[in-house]
């Protein structure tokens, strides 16, 4: 038997009936507290559906053109007018035709629209790509190694800089797509075409990315574990590319997302001006271009590329500005 106290002190052992369990605190890695910071941004997560709705309408485009489902460049005269203007109400609206036909060519709207989402995202991405990889390497390279090597990589920049971008991309658009077709042998046409204008904007687009690198570089170089890197007798290359740069994704993977939207209006500027992607084959700049002259005849084929070239840019300004604020760990201080 037990005493009164033992039982009262078995009595407080006990945990009561409303008493809640204590659970062990799961932790949480930097990269799981990031996405629940940009999950709680509605505008960052919306532009993640419209970035993510885009890339798979690109990516669907060519099968669908495949299958003959999407039909860009057949013209389709027996639906024009005498004043080649789509005939019928509506700019020639139908089942066959969702957003009407072009006036001019008789080409369905929707398909070049659709189709031209590709080759545009395609060069942007290409462009990207090119930008941030040859920004990251020398902004690395400057801000690690410094002295001489730095000084001439940020006149290189300068230098970069100070080019007249859209005069030259007129000037030697001619030659350089001659360079590739006659040296490289790429074919010509729009491959030749698309891949000028892609390594210019690759080529003059990477002086920022080299900039932010090198400033970020340059406090990271200084940090105990690029100091315990060198005593262990650690390469500069592995320094660079294994201690340095995955230290360094998070502004990367911002800079990538604002790249992109730049480099889409930088090609509707392009298009604009006649050295992108020439017609038939679509792109939104090039179809932008086309709808000028009909903008008031036919108002839904300049509307449909200008409203989404618009949305594109918005959504990867938004998406860029929510990675940009998820990835900062002092965003909820």
């Amino acid at each position: 038997m037990t005493s009164p106290l033992q039982e009262s002190a078995l009595e407080a052992a006990e945990p009561s009936a409303g008493a809640t369990e204590i659970t062990g605190i799961a932790s949480k890695s930097p990269g799981q507290l990031a996405f629940a910071r940009f999950r709680k941004d509605k505008k960052s997560m919306v532009s993640l559906y419209i970035v993510i709705f885009y890339l798979l309408a690109a990516i669907a485009a060519p099968i669908l053109v495949k299958t003959g489902v999407l039909d860009p460049l057949t013209t389709n005269l027996h639906l024009l007018d005498a004043n080649s203007l789509p005939s019928g109400d509506w700019w020639g609206m139908s089942w066959d035709h969702p957003l009407g036909v072009e006036p001019g060519a008789g080409r369905d709207v929707l398909s070049r629209i659709w189709y031209g989402i590709t080759f545009s995202l395609v060069v942007a991405l290409s462009g990207s790509l090119i930008a941030v990889t040859v920004g990251v390497a020398l902004g690395i390279i400057a801000g690690y190694t410094g002295g001489w090597v730095d000084s001439i990589i940020g006149r290189v920049i300068d230098l970069v800089l100070a080019f007249p971008q859209t005069l030259l991309l007129l000037a030697a658009a001619p030659l350089g797509v001659a360079l590739l077709t006659e040296n490289l042998h790429v074919p010509e046409g729009p491959l030749s075409q698309g891949m000028f204008v892609v390594l210019v904007l690759g080529l003059f687009g990477w002086t920022g990315t080299a900039r932010l690198i090198r400033g970020q570089v340059l406090s990271l170089r200084e940090r105990e574990f690029i100091d315990a890197a060198r005593l262990f007798g650690a390469s500069r290359r592995r320094i660079w590319f294994k201690e340095l740069l995955p230290n360094l994704w998070a502004p990367v993977l911002v800079t990538f997302t604002l790249y992109m939207p730049a480099f889409i209006s930088a090609e509707a500027a392009l298009a604009y001006l006649g050295v992108s992607v020439r017609p038939p084959t679509p792109t939104l700049g090039n179809v932008l271009n086309d709808a000028l002259q009909y903008a008031g005849a036919d108002f839904l084929w300049f509307f449909a590329p200008a409203f989404l070239i618009a949305l594109i840019v918005v959504s990867f300004n938004l998406l860029g500005d929510g990675l940009r604020d998820a990835l900062d760990p002092k965003a909820e201080r």
